[in-house]
């Protein structure tokens, strides 16, 4: 006889973390994430059902398959995952476990997920992150993106860390990590990009827009350049 462990009824859906790397549609209408492992050909939203991402027409999380959402119960050890070169623009996630899950010793693998928080690191150059922009990789239809301070971002595809939130819609909130900081309480609030715009999103929204102003300039100053130096030889 198979012993099988006593069903779980949960009054809240629990709580899981994973990493993540946000992605952009073709269009720039809709915002998502990829994963780093197994689903990672695969974008989701921040409110998404699992499917199997070997074709088969069975419900996520089956038993004798690996699909499924999957996330770990403790966020330290998410957090230690960004420590890999392949992973360090990634993103940490805070969801919500729903539907039917199956939980293991270190995390779960469940049927349907939404992301509560998205933290994101700093920049390449050191810098805190006010947007995310092009990687320079993707999958079909989505551009990945990384995290990017104002003076890097230059002429990339980009969107502010608030237009993610927003293009992503469901409430998620993107929350930036500051240079050489730890990860902030994502509970607290911290410097969260929502719905709604407080002066920290403001801030890092200017400072985006004249970034992009200074790099438009400095691209026109460099034509007049070429085109006054063709005028004096002619």
């Amino acid at each position: 006889m198979r012993l099988r462990l006593p069903a779980e009824r949960p009054t809240e859906p629990p709580t899981g973390y994973k990493i993540a790397h946000p992605v952009l549609s073709q269009d720039g209408t809709r915002a998502g994430f990829t994963g780093v492992s197994l689903g990672g050909a695969l974008p989701y939203a921040v409110l998404d059902d699992a499917s199997c991402v070997y074709g088969r027409r069975h419900r996520p999380p089956a038993r004798l398959c690996d699909c499924g959402f999957h996330c770990v119960h403790d966020r330290s050890a998410a957090e230690a995952m960004l420590c890999t070169a392949e992973h360090r623009a990634a993103l940490l996630l805070e969801v919500s476990v729903l539907g039917a899950y199956i939980r293991f010793e270190r995390g779960f693998r469940y049927a349907r997920q939404r992301v509560r928080v998205a933290v994101a690191g700093p920049c390449g150059c050191g810098a805190a992150a006010v947007a995310l922009a092009d990687a320079g990789w993707g999958r079909p239809g989505w551009r990945a993106l990384v995290p990017v301070c104002a003076g890097c971002v230059r002429g990339r595809t980009s969107v502010s860390l608030a237009g993610f939130a927003r293009l992503a819609g469901q409430g998620v909130r993107v929350v930036a990590r500051g240079g050489g900081a730890g990860f902030p309480d994502v509970g607290s609030g911290g410097a969260a990009a929502g719905a709604g715009l407080g002066v920290p999103e403001l801030v890092a929204e200017a400072a985006l827009l004249q970034a992009r102003l200074d790099w438009f300039q400095s691209q026109l100053a460099r034509l007049g350049e070429r085109g006054g130096g063709g005028a004096e030889r002619d």
